[in-house]
């Protein structure tokens, strides 16, 4: 029995196969009873009255109610709702009733036939090979129920016809044979389609599967820093917009930002490779990690600086406090296999309020907190607050004022002294910036400079001030030089270095006589970038100077790879160098190490003899400062070039 059972199914034991040939077959299903109690009725009426009542009423009164019932039980089935095993057990059952009803009908068919005349033989055979046609294509995907009807039914209907003797009855099942045998090729190669077509939807399905793990994974990792796992500047901004956007609409869902920076963390980079920086990098985001909780958010903006988001309206001093946390745990030494790393962080907090407009504005507060921190707060917390707000709003005033300001006319020059130690004479001029605003009158350089460096302004100031400054060169004895302070935007954009290129190259002015100075900072913001801007210059002959030494990130690890000529000592180890041990030991150092790599040293701000006479004791060679002359005007510069200052230094 079971081997009958799978003979009239598929015999296929694909699952999503069998599903395809059950749900074609619901499809087609009220087309086969349609056609078949057409059927039914058409030959009961064309052999009523010469036939039985039995075979003109009550059978066909049976056929068609089987068929009703069969019709109400297999339209309660849905194919998605049956598994695999019932749905095998299901096609089953339909391929056997179909031959069983099939086997019916073909009987009643036959028996009717000795009834009825030969016109009326001729009509029941159209509509019995319309009926087997059409059973055959409905239950086209289940072949072996085919194949055993045409075996069953329409064999002994071709037979019979076959064998009347009657001209038109054997052409007539001549012509069924061909047409069955062509209706057997034609579902063949359907069922061969069809088999294909699942197979083809199954891969598509396991690939789609495949791609959209794929895409859920690469979703994932394009929200992540590859480096550290936290998440990246992508994830944080879009946390951050969805924060901003609910904490507009109800107060209460209010909530912070902290942007922190890495203070010393280029040099590590620069000294002990990428390697170890990133080292560095992952260890800082482990600390940071150690914060994250389902109120603090944290992630990696780029290169080494972090971003935190803390949600709720926490006071002041708790932002401040959690900041100053994070400040301590990445202050803590980095003991790495190939070296000790010491580091800081500078933190910016800005808190949401009512009066931002943006996601962005939260964010570019916080950033100047930041920069406020860096300046003046190195390695601590500065949380943005009114004082900062009416300091941001005179900076972007002055900004405003910078950009709209006549740079020919409202930007000039003054000029110090750099003295001989030994002598008194004067060596050089250092050109100092100064603004004279139409409505403020004149704005300190170390207000105005920085606000200038953060945008693009100072790259249209530098130009002007540096031809004047080789302008006023070309007025002094040939034995003075000028030295010129560059900002980190005008080494670091091509175009303004090989603007200033050009000016050295036009001026007619001996290069030796020009002294370039650049701060540490600067430096560090791209090292190999200012090495290179600085090797471009230094090939043209002018000398190199590192301005404010000490107090950035110096190291020998790096200086010994600048193409310096001079290094220049910041004012603030000078200021208690007569009673401050350190400072006197901080400075010695400084001129021994010069003196070591073959480099001049310049003592800046000097106020007092007593400075003076340490300096020359220690080895200094050359000096500036108040002691000697406060910044004059140009034309005061041809006096002080030709009488110097040896009053001064004797």
């Amino acid at each position: 029995m079971n081997r009958l059972l799978a003979g009239l199914t598929s015999g296929d034991s694909n699952p999503d196969l069998i599903r395809a040939q059950l749900d074609a077959f619901l499809r087609q299903l009220p087309l086969l009873h349609l056609t078949l109690l057409v059927s039914i009725i058409c030959i009961a009426a064309i052999f009523f009255g010469h036939a039985p009542d039995y075979l003109t009423l009550y059978v066909p009164a049976a056929l068609m109610a089987v068929f009703f019932l069969r019709a109400m039980s297999l339209r309660r089935i849905r194919t998605e709702a049956v598994d695999d095993r019932t749905a095998q057990r299901v096609l089953r059952v339909i391929a056997v009733l179909a031959v069983l009803l099939a086997a019916s009908f073909a009987a009643w068919s036959l028996a009717l036939l000795p009834h009825g005349e030969e016109q009326q033989k001729l009509h029941a055979l159209f509509f019995m090979c319309i009926a087997a046609i059409c059973t055959i294509f409905c239950l086209a995907h289940v072949r072996a129920a085919v194949f055993t009807i045409i075996a069953l039914i329409i064999g002994p209907i071709v037979l019979y016809f076959g064998s009347s003797g009657h001209p038109i009855f054997t052409a007539m099942a001549i012509n069924m044979a061909f047409v069955v045998a062509a209706m057997v090729y034609v579902l063949q190669t359907n069922h061969r389609t069809l088999t294909a077509m699942v197979g083809s939807q199954k891969e598509l399905s396991a690939t789609q599967a495949q791609a959209s793990c794929l895409s859920d994974e690469n979703l994932r990792l394009a929200h992540l820093d590859s480096l550290t796992g936290l998440p990246n500047r992508r994830q944080f901004f879009a946390r951050l917009e969805e924060r901003f956007d609910l904490a507009s609409q109800d107060p209460c869902h209010g909530f912070a930002v902290a942007l922190i920076d890495l203070d010393g963390f280029k040099p590590v980079n620069d000294l002990y490779g990428h390697g170890v920086g990133d080292k560095v990098l992952l260890e800082v985001g482990e600390r940071l990690q150690a914060f994250a909780s389902d109120s603090i958010f944290v992630a990696r903006l780029g290169g080494d600086e972090f971003g935190l988001m803390m949600d709720g309206t926490a006071p002041d001093s708790e932002l401040t406090d959690l900041g100053q946390a994070v400040c301590t745990a990445l202050q803590q030494p980095y003991e790495l296999p190939e070296a000790l790393v010491k580091l800081s962080a500078s933190i910016g907090l800005a808190a949401h309020g009512t009066d931002q407009e943006s996601p962005r504005q939260l964010m570019e507060l916080a950033d100047y907190a930041l920069y406020e921190a860096k300046q003046h707060h190195r390695g601590s917390t500065i949380l943005f607050s009114e004082g900062l707000d009416i300091q941001l709003r005179e900076m972007m005033q002055l900004d405003l004022e910078l950009r709209g300001s006549d740079l020919e006319s409202d930007f000039g020059l003054e000029f110090q002294p750099v003295v001989d130690a030994d002598s008194g004479r004067v060596i050089a001029f250092e050109a100092l910036a100064r603004w004279s605003s139409p409505s403020r009158g004149p704005v300190s350089p170390a207000v105005f400079i920085p606000i200038a460096e953060r945008t693009d302004t100072i790259n249209k100031i530098t130009p002007i001030l540096f031809g004047r400054a080789l302008e006023a060169a070309a007025q002094w004895p040939r034995d003075v030089s000028i030295s010129f302070n560059l900002s980190v935007r005008d080494i670091m954009s091509p175009s303004a270095l090989m603007e200033l290129i050009d000016r050295i190259d036009r001026s007619g002015i001996d290069p030796s006589r020009i002294i370039l100075e650049i701060t540490e900072t600067a430096l560090m913001l791209d090292f190999e970038v200012a090495v290179d801007a600085l090797e471009l210059l230094k090939q043209r002959g002018v000398q190199i100077a590192l301005d404010d030494f000490g107090t950035g990130y110096s190291s020998l690890g790096y200086v010994h790879r600048l193409p310096l000529d001079k290094i220049k000592i910041d004012r603030s180890f000078l200021a208690d160098i007569d009673s401050n041990p350190v400072s006197l030991s901080i400075v010695k150092t400084i001129i021994d190490l010069s003196r070591n790599l073959g480099l001049g040293c310049v003592a800046e701000g000097m106020e007092t003899r007593a400075q003076v006479e340490i300096l020359r004791t220690l080895g200094c060679e050359a000096m500036q400062g108040y002691f000697f002359s406060r910044p004059v005007a140009l034309t005061q510069t041809g006096p002080l070039a030709l009488s110097g200052f040896a009053m001064q230094v004797s």
